[in-house]
Order: C-alpha cells, then sequence, then structure tokens
C-alpha cells in the first residue's frame, strides 16, 4: 500500500473522509524520530519512504519534508526541529498534518530516550 504525503504541498487540504479541511495535528510538543525499521530513498520530488516490517511505502513529497523527518531525532520536539529547519509559521500546520500522516502510517514514533 502507498500512502502520499502531500499536505505540505497544499495546506488546509480537505480530508478525503469529509471534504472539510483537517485540523492541525498536536505533534508540535511530541518528540519523533523515524522507526528503526523504516528506510528513506532520496528522489528528485522528495523521498520515498519503505517500512520493513509492514512493506508500506509512503511518498514524501518535498524536500522540505525529508529533511525535517531526517532531523527529528535530534531535536527536543517536532516544534524546535521545524524551527531548526527554517519552516516558517503559515507553513507548519501542513508539516505537522504531514508528520501526523507518518505517524499514523508507522514511519514515526515517539522517541523514548
Amino acid at each position: 500500500m502507498t500512502t502520499p504525503i502531500s499536505d505540505v504541498e497544499r495546506p488546509g487540504a480537505p480530508d478525503p473522509a469529509s471534504d472539510q479541511p483537517r485540523d492541525a495535528s498536536p505533534v508540535s510538543d511530541r518528540s519523533l524520530e523515524l522507526h528503526p525499521a523504516v528506510a528513506l530513498r532520496p528522489e528528485p520530488f522528495g523521498a520515498l519512504a519503505y517500512h520493513y516490517d509492514t512493506r508500506r511505502l509512503v511518498f514524501l513529497k518535498h524536500p522540505d519534508v525529508v529533511r525535517v523527518v531526517r532531523e527529528l531525532g535530534n531535536h527536543r520536539t517536532v516544534a524546535d526541529t521545524l524551527t531548526a529547519c527554517g519552516i516558517a509559521a503559515p507553513r507548519r500546520p501542513g508539516f505537522e498534518r504531514a508528520l501526523a500522516g507518518l505517524i499514523d502510517s508507522e514511519m514515526l514514533h515517539d522517541r523514548t530516550r
């Protein structure tokens, strides 16, 4: 199964199930990291994320998303990571939605250390 992560390109994109804008996920205060069973393969559009345990494939459709995902483990919170990566405030809700989708697809998980 493939899951496109494209909310960063379209902030406020409607939820396919309801045609209403998605609410920003409360991920900004969480400490996240890439799941150890996930590999990122660089692509011109961003990257492919493959989960070896679930066999799920996810498209990361923007290089900024890839940069944030790679940096998550180096910062205390998602908000700190977004700041370190230079993500402007108007773009943050889209990134939070994209990261919430990556949590739902088990590509990211909470850091325990």
